[in-house]
């Protein structure tokens, strides 16, 4: 393998699959897209204190936050390719990879943490895990439990979609979630996650929207001011494991990596349920303004589900997928 001028991201992760892509492995890189003190970290630190504790120690797993290994949406390829071991990102951003796994962003699907936890522990999820390995080639084996995305903005109150007009607003690169912006009426800017804070800074953009755990380890009560309480989508943000890596691994250890995968998602919908009031509290401290759409979000939900729901059925695998799913929460 040549190294000679290669970026310094690919060298790490090159580096990694010499030293971890082995059964013999003694040290697995994870990469993780958020910085220290999130959900994704939270959910990642879990995840490698129980994996160690069940290998006796003879496995490590050393974790990159703040996409030191690359952006999310690259991970998942390095991790197919076996040049990064595991990865913490957004659900968003493995639905290029394998569409099907979409139906989990469609707009207002999921409507509280106890059935974002459902979905993911129960066949849905099994049927959705499966669905990226044979797609993206990486296995699912955790989930982080973030929060609804809440709109934040740094120049007024928004509590209608009169009120969002004219605003400019970064959304990820996900066609799904671009599109219920649409469907309020506004064309979102759509951007890479480390370029996101710079944006807002430099107002290059006026908002964005993620989980308060987000909006608090991220830091962006600097650069906004103004959030808005809209639930249209839970954030899931899975932990993976490249196939590859995966099934090379001897039996005792991929046994290690799913049951730490299974306590790690414990862990993170606990502690979800554990810290978001107080962080809630914490950023209305530090000046944050926080507002309740008007009329119970109505018509958010009315136009994002009536116009963006049938355009991605074919996408997920068809109307009887979301039926499947809105049957399993019993809707």
């Amino acid at each position: 393998m040549k190294f000679k001028n290669t970026p310094l991201v690919s060298l790490l992760a090159a580096t990694s699959f010499l030293v971890s892509g082995s059964a013999l492995a003694a040290t697995f890189k994870v990469a993780v897209g958020d910085a220290q003190g999130s959900a994704q970290w939270e959910m990642a630190s879990k995840f490698k204190s129980a994996f160690e504790a069940k290998t006796s120690g003879k496995h490590k797993a050393e974790l990159f936050p703040n996409e030191q290994l690359g952006g999310e949406e690259t991970t998942v390829n390095s991790a197919s390719m076996g040049t990064l071991d595991f990865s913490v990102l957004a659900v968003n951003n493995i639905t290029p990879f394998s569409p099907s796994v979409g139906v989990l962003t469609l707009p207002y699907v999921i409507q509280s943490a106890e059935e974002a936890k459902k979905l993911v522990t129960g066949d849905v999820g099994k049927e959705l895990t499966a669905n990226t390995v044979r797609d993206a080639g990486v296995r699912i084996v955790g989930w982080t439990f973030t929060g609804f995305r809440v709109l934040t903005n740094s120049k007024k109150p928004v509590k209608t979609l009169a009120d969002l007009q004219g605003l400019k607003i970064r959304v990820p690169k996900n066609e799904i979630m671009i599109s219920s912006y649409q469907a309020w009426g506004i064309n979102p800017t759509p951007m890479a996650w480390g370029e996101t804070f710079t944006a807002l800074q430099q107002r290059v953009v006026d908002g964005q929207d993620n989980p308060y755990i987000t909006v608090s380890s991220m830091k962006f009560n600097e650069v906004q001011k103004y959030i808005t309480n809209i639930r249209y989508v839970f954030s899931l943000e899975p932990i993976i494991v490249g196939e590859g890596t995966f099934k090379k691994q001897p039996a005792d250890v991929q046994k290690a990596i799913l049951d730490a995968g299974a306590e790690a998602t414990e862990h993170s919908y606990k502690w979800l349920l554990e810290t978001e009031g107080r962080i809630k509290k914490e950023l209305t401290a530090k000046g944050m303004v926080i507002t309740d759409p008007a009329d119970g979000e109505k018509e958010w939900i009315s136009k994002a589900t009536t116009t963006v729901w049938p355009k991605y059925y074919t996408s997920i695998g068809g109307k009887d997928k979301l039926d499947k799913v809105l049957k399993a929460l019993g809707r």
